[in-house]
């Protein structure tokens, strides 16, 4: 029992050494990660925000948020990522290497070797600095998922769909980009067997549902110039296709770790890359390990596709145009997830080579001899291999070296959605300036977030969705947004090319708002809004990065906000089938026919 406790207790100091500060008290506001107090789950699932595809993970959080503090669910949220990741990566090579057979310390040693290079690569720590937690814990369940893939072929299909909807539940609640990385990695090895395939893609619709469904229904268009924008960037000395190798190349280069991409940095990691693959081959040539072929096309097929936008960006444009579900495939780093899997599995495998401990055996079977005693070179090896990762990315201890630092919300934001949410009238709010991200000065060190007021009411909130990215010429390329409503307020409103702000000379503002169901507007920037003196307008809640106003009820053309019919269904969908899982695979006695042994039973 003690031993099954390892995997875990190294994911938790794992995510104790990465996350540090960001544990601590207050929330942790970067790129896209945005967690508010107090969110409220009927907005998430009137679909707030105007776009359905948040909507996994932002009613996971409102839901928690209704019986544990906002910042202790976004703390458990991120160390999910690590102790999930680590748990899972460690169990799949065990068990793809002794089956339900004992594990010896070799093992655990191996094990440990491929949990934590699987959270501990560029991948994790550029994603998380960019504040893309969701795809991250999706990311965390991979391992999980191919597991349960594997397991399917023997077991009985009832059994083997419940077991794969249990592993998919950090894919759901991640969103759309972690099922498309589940179904990338899981999916060459589900076809194996053409029972299983169906199976998995079953699973995945089932589990799509809250965002699949309303997205489907909502005419939502996706923005080819996204392609350019989101292609992946060279952060190395080794270009685009290098730095996609390593696990890096993201598209924004503010989401580098401290340190990275330096000459010793990238070569210490083009090392570790090396040897990792170096071990994966070793070990398919000498044990076939049954996730061998599936996973190896997973990974090229990932790179493939990652390196889309930059080698070829006109087809990826042509299949945007075609088809807007296409969308996905603009941010190509993306795509380099399983790759991420086989690299820590390789290099797993280069710990049990210089332990010697890979048994000669199949696993359903138990070696008669324990494995050779190591001599001190191939413990020093060992020791070196395991914490390559570390060493070849310093720049992600400790909150990325304080950047990923918690901070308390302005008493004004709190009074603003405390008025708010004390209003039962209907009517949206409008959140000002025009532009999606701020820089506000008391989020603690300076960074790019997307506004939190986009995410602190109770309501439905307009605001710009659209996003400007600067490219390496020093140009800028803008990806208009999804929300159509917002896109008919922008196009109503006279604004400031300056500020983002309407020009308050506009005459009839108020009634210009309130005809688009406008009731508040706030303003959640430093700005010289001048709607302190507007007629029709009436403060509410005054701060120096928070305004709130009142559009006078006269001119309020709204109607009572409910929840979305396409949203609840998909949520109610996805979670029948996340009830019926964890009850099928709780019953303890295996059904007539569900073998209890195998090379994969213990997986």
């Amino acid at each position: 029992m003690a031993l099954r406790l390892v995997p875990w207790a190294l994911g938790a100091l794992v995510a104790f050494l990465a996350l540090g500060p960001a544990l601590g008290s207050g929330h942790v506001l970067r790129y896209d990660m945005v967690f508010v107090p107090d969110p409220s789950l009927r907005a998430v699932l009137a679909g707030a925000d105007g776009f359905p595809r948040a909507v996994p993970s932002d009613a996971v959080v409102a839901a928690l948020s209704t019986v544990l503090p906002g910042h202790v669910v976004q703390s458990l949220m991120l160390a999910a990522v690590f102790v999930l990741g680590v748990a899972g990566a460690f169990r799949l090579l065990t068990g793809l290497v002794y089956g339900k057979g004992p594990v010896p310390v070799a093992g655990l040693v191996a094990g440990a070797a491929a949990g934590a290079a699987y959270v501990w690569n560029p991948f994790v720590a550029e994603r998380l600095l960019l504040g893309q937690w969701a795809v991250l814990l999706g990311y965390a369940g991979l391992p999980w998922v191919l597991a349960a893939v594997v397991r399917m072929a023997s077991l009985r299909p009832a059994r083997g769909l419940a077991g794969v909807v249990c592993a998919l539940v950090p894919a759901a609640i991640g969103g759309f980009s972690s099922v498309l990385l589940s179904a990338l990695t899981a999916g060459p090895t589900a076809l194996r067997r053409l029972r299983d395939a169906g199976l998995l893609v079953l699973a995945l619709i089932l589990l799509s549902s809250p965002w699949l469904i309303p997205s489907i229904l909502s005419g939502a268009a996706t923005d080819p110039a996204g392609v350019t924008a989101f292609a992946a960037r060279s952060d190395t000395p080794f270009g685009a296709f290098g730095s996609l190798l390593l696990l890096g190349g993201v598209w924004n280069e503010g989401a580098v770790p401290p340190g990275y991409g330096e000459p010793v940095t990238a070569a210490l990691r083009a090392l570790v890359v090396t040897a990792a693959l170096a071990g994966w081959a070793w070990w398919w040539r000498r044990a076939r390990p049954v996730v061998a072929v599936g996973l190896s096309v997973s990974a090229a097929l990932g790179l493939a596709i990652a390196l889309m936008g930059v080698l070829t960006p006109g087809l990826s444009v042509a299949l945007i145009d075609l088809w807007p579900g296409f969308g996905p495939l603009r941010d190509g780093q993306l795509y380099v997830a399983p790759l991420a899997l086989l690299q820590s599995l390789g290099l797993g495998a280069v710990v049990l080579w210089a332990l010697r401990a890979l048994p000669e055996t199949t696993p359903q079977t138990t070696p008669t001899e324990g494995p050779p005693v190591p001599g001190m070179g191939r413990l020093v090896t060992t020791v070196v291999l395991g914490l390559s990762p570390v060493v070849a990315l310093p720049g992600l201890l400790w909150g990325a070296g304080g950047g990923l630092a918690p901070v308390e919300y302005p008493s004004a934001w709190r009074e603003a959605q405390a008025a708010v949410a004390a209003d039962e009238r209907p009517g949206a709010v409008l959140v000002l300036p025009w532009s999606a991200y701020r820089g506000p000065d008391w989020s603690g060190e300076p960074v790019v977030v997307l506004d939190p007021a986009t995410k602190l009411f109770d309501r439905r909130v307009l605001w710009n969705d659209d996003l400007r990215v600067g490219t390496p010429d020093g140009g800028t390329v803008v990806v208009t947004g999804e929300d159509l409503r917002a896109r008919r307020v922008a196009e109503s409103l006279d604004l400031d090319s300056e500020n983002a702000m309407p020009r308050i000379e506009t005459a009839g503002l108020p009634e210009l708002l309130g005809s688009m169901g406008v009731r508040y507007v706030a303003v959640s920037a430093p700005v010289d809004h001048g709607l302190s003196d507007t007629d029709g307008l009436s403060p509410v809640v005054e701060g120096v990065d928070m305004a709130l106003f009142e559009v006078d009820d006269v001119f309020v053309e709204a109607t009572p906000q409910s929840v979305s019919v396409p949203v609840v269904a998909g949520a109610l969908t996805s979670l029948g089938t996340i009830v019926w899982a964890m009850s099928t695979v709780a019953r303890r006695q295996p059904r007539h026919g569900d073998p209890v042994e195998g090379p994969t039973a213990g997986i």
